[in-house]
């Protein structure tokens, strides 16, 4: 093993450098300040964690990253086309202030109206990843690959259409169709191959905001009636539901099984652990695509527990009390959905590596 990969040891604490050491307290500042704390330099912070992001995956990765060929020709492409989002990324300049995408995409990011705050994580995430799969990409055939120009246009056709008819979302498309074009362009489809996983992550940071509700509504009506059916048969018999509302006879609590409460946030979470995991630990698609499939009865599931858990405090102390459980008990029922994923996951780890009779 090369030196770039095994520091020495003296210098390090739980194997990060001190650099790293820093820049983790910077990005758990710049994600908790744009979560609980507004100011102007607010973006700014989060800007300079996603910048410091880069030269430590850099030096993690300094080695492999010198066995690439065409360097400088693939971050001149990157430069460029991450400036033609930040200069030109959106029309609407009088509503926002600015014309940069990215901006746009952390605006929504720290919205309280959307459900968007994943995208915030999501791309440290994929930088994990990458120096996770240094090797494998080092040793892939690299070259210039001039095809991948057609990706470009299409890409350019995203954002170009985005762009006049003021749709940013469209051009969130393009501009994470266009990187991984620029990619392919300086590196090859092998590279694109070994990179695809976890590039495709990429696409839990699109903004959606109100593109979900056709799921959430359907979602939350799902949740309700299960959560009635269950309470009617013992957990508490005056339940009623209308629509996505949940009540007692006597009107002593009344809970809405409202958007945050559909299992958007639970799915999405899932969604990616199962990717992650799948990609990584599992070798099988069938398998794969059968640990993926689990996040949705799985979020379900998280939802359903935690209110019925609302009901039975609801029932026995009042409104108040079920409230509070509602809103803050979701983290140890979505732990208990998160750590039934990697239980599934381990399953089907252990089946893949057990011996033929």
């Amino acid at each position: 093993m090369s030196a770039g990969n095994a520091p020495t040891k003296s210098w390090q604490f739980q194997g990060l450098w001190p650099h790293e050491i820093a820049f983790f307290a910077l990005l758990g500042a710049a994600l908790y300040c744009s979560q609980y704390i507004w100011y102007a330099w607010t973006p700014w912070l989060y800007r300079a964690a996603f910048l410091a992001a880069l030269p430590v995956l850099w030096y993690r990765c300094r080695d492999e990253w010198a066995q690439l060929p065409n360097r400088g020709f693939f971050l001149v492409l990157a430069v460029v086309w991450i400036a033609l989002f930040e200069l030109q990324g959106i029309s609407t300049y009088h509503a926002m202030h600015t014309k940069s995408l990215l901006y746009f995409m952390y605006s929504d990011y720290t919205s309280p109206t959307v459900d968007d705050q994943h995208g915030m994580v999501i791309p440290f995430v994929v930088m994990a990843l990458v120096w996770w799969k240094r090797r494998e990409l080092a040793v892939q055939p690299a070259r210039v690959w001039w095809p991948a120009l057609w990706l470009v246009v299409l890409a350019l056709f995203f954002h170009l259409a985005g762009f006049m008819v003021q749709q940013p979302r469209l051009s969130v498309i393009g501009l994470f169709t266009g990187f991984y074009a620029v990619i392919g362009l300086a590196w090859g489809p092998a590279f694109m191959r070994a990179i695809f996983f976890p590039y495709v992550l990429l696409m839990f940071c699109m903004p959606v905001g109100g593109l979900v509700d056709p799921i959430t509504l359907p979602l939350r009506i799902m949740v309700s009636t299960i959560v009635a059916t269950i309470s009617q048969f013992g957990l508490a018999p005056d339940v009623i539901r209308q629509g996505t509302q949940l009540m007692d006879a006597q009107r002593t609590f009344d809970y809405d099984v409202a958007p945050a409460c559909s299992g958007m946030h639970s799915l999405v979470a899932m969604l990616a652990l199962a990717i992650i995991y799948g990609f990584v630990c599992l070798k099988s698609s069938r398998k794969r695509l059968i640990l993926i499939a689990s996040a949705l009865p799985l979020a379900v599931l998280d939802n359903v527990v935690r209110l019925c858990l609302t009901i039975i405090v609801a029932e026995m102390y009042g409104q108040a009390a079920g409230k509070a459980v509602e809103t803050d008990f979701g983290y140890l029922t979505f732990a208990g959905a998160f750590g039934c994923v990697i239980l599934l996951g381990r399953r089907l780890e252990e089946s893949e590596n057990k011996p033929l009779a």
